[in-house]
């Protein structure tokens, strides 16, 4: 019986990754929709990569490597769940999944290039 509680949560875990990997390919990242979205809806505190808020949590990147946040994941889940500590709104329920990733690449790639 644990030897088939086993196989079944492997084969659940399996299935979840490869849905997760699937759904990530499918997004079409569109950066200049990135670029539209971030300058509506970020530049009032987030103008040039910095932050107006907490200005030790800029979007340069060294700021990004120092507060665990540059990866396209961990900038997504920050762009959906905020971090009221910091004062950071949630977006999750503003924007779709995919507006959410474009965002997130086009933060990582201004702070990648220095292009802030």
């Amino acid at each position: 019986m644990k030897l088939l509680f086993s196989l079944l949560c492997s084969f659940f875990a399996i299935l979840l990754i490869n849905f997760q990997v699937v759904f990530a390919q499918n997004l079409e990242i569109d950066l200049d929709e990135g670029k539209q979205l971030f300058s509506q809806n970020c530049t009032p505190c987030h103008a040039g990569g910095n932050n107006s808020v907490n200005p030790t949590q800029t979007l340069k990147l060294d700021a990004l490597e120092n507060n665990k946040k540059d990866t396209i994941d961990a900038i997504i889940y920050q762009v959906t769940n905020g971090q009221n500590s910091a004062g950071m709104p949630a977006f999750g329920d503003n924007f779709s999944e995919e507006q959410i990733a474009n965002i997130a690449h086009f933060v990582l790639n201004q702070a990648k290039n220095n292009s802030w």
